[in-house]
This record gives structure tokens, C-alpha cells and sequence, in this order.
């Protein structure tokens, strides 16, 4: 399994697209357990960390809010923003003491109408960023949920057949 880094706005937007953001951005600060956002609220702005870690937990029937991945410099926090119904899908809290660009989302996205090559810019931004987080995600759930983690059930059996009964079952074996 290849591990891969979180795509960062400075290595995936031009210089040009890059300064026009910048731009917009507020220096924002988070006490640490400080909630960021909470899932199923409206996703209104974004950040970027500059310094510090942000946790980022989905709420589990039943299980509570399970933190799924801690984001650090140079990351996008957030993406909610950019798709309708532009609701937050999952909770964010300040690990540590943080330090973030902020950006107003409405802002951003008009820029983005007005300006395509921004707009793909940006959408493939947050499209890499969101299919890595889930990615991430999808193996964190597994560990904490699926009955044996997300590595191989035991005996070698894929998950969801009998012990016996999976690809080694065509094996014969002697007493």
C-alpha cells in the first residue's frame, strides 16, 4: 500500500490562482478544543492550517464522533463548501492550538464562476483533497468498526466468508 500526502494549495494551484485567493484570506486563531464546525451545519468558509492540527470527526450512530484524521500545515480544511447543499458532512475540533487562513466559501465560488480556469483549478484542488481524506477515512472506520480492522481476517479468509469456506478451502490437506 502506497502512502501519499494530502494534496497542498501551494503545490496544486498556480501562482497566479494562488495570489487571488490569498488575497481573500483572514488570519484566523483556534484555542485548542475548539470546534471549527459541526456536521450537518451550513458550510459557509474554509481554512488552510498554518500551524497546529485539526481533528476531523463524523458523528456514529450510537458511537459518538470517532476522530477520523488530524490535519496539519498546509492542509485544506473543508470541502462541504464547495458542493450543494453546502452543509458540513462531517465535525471539526482544534487538536492544538491552531493558526489558519480563512476563507468566505460564497466569495470563493464566485470567483470561481467568473474566472474558469480558477473554478478547475480549485475543483480538482478539493476533488484530490476530498478522494485522499476518504481514502484515509474509509481505513481509520475499518479499524475502529469492521470486526477485524481493515487488514486480513484471520487465516488469511477475506472478510465475509466462513473459516474454511474462502479461497484456501480448495486446498487439501492430510491428517
Amino acid at each position: 500500500m502506497t502512502t501519499t500526502t494530502a494534496p497542498r494549495m501551494s503545490q496544486t494551484l498556480p501562482e497566479v490562482h494562488r495570489g487571488r485567493l490569498m488575497r481573500i484570506a483572514r488570519d484566523v486563531a483556534f484555542p485548542q478544543g475548539a470546534r471549527l464546525f459541526e456536521e450537518g451545519s451550513h458550510a459557509d468558509r474554509f481554512w488552510i492550517v498554518r500551524s497546529g492540527s485539526v481533528q476531523l470527526d463524523p458523528r456514529v450512530p450510537g458511537r459518538g464522533a470517532p476522530v477520523v484524521e488530524s490535519l496539519g500545515c498546509g492542509e485544506l480544511v473543508g470541502w462541504s463548501w464547495l458542493f450543494p447543499s453546502h452543509v458540513w458532512q462531517w465535525g471539526a475540533q482544534a487538536e492544538t492550538p491552531v493558526r489558519a487562513d480563512e476563507f468566505d466559501a460564497f466569495t470563493v465560488r464566485l470567483m470561481c464562476a467568473s474566472d474558469p480556469g480558477l473554478g478547475c483549478f480549485v475543483a480538482q484542488w478539493v476533488g484530490q483533497a476530498l478522494a485522499h481524506r476518504l481514502t484515509l477515512s474509509r481505513g481509520r472506520l475499518l479499524d475502529l468498526y469492521a470486526p477485524y480492522g481493515s487488514g486480513v481476517a484471520p487465516y488469511g479468509e477475506p472478510y465475509g466468508e466462513p473459516h474454511g469456506q474462502g479461497r484456501s478451502a480448495s486446498r487439501t490437506t492430510v491428517p
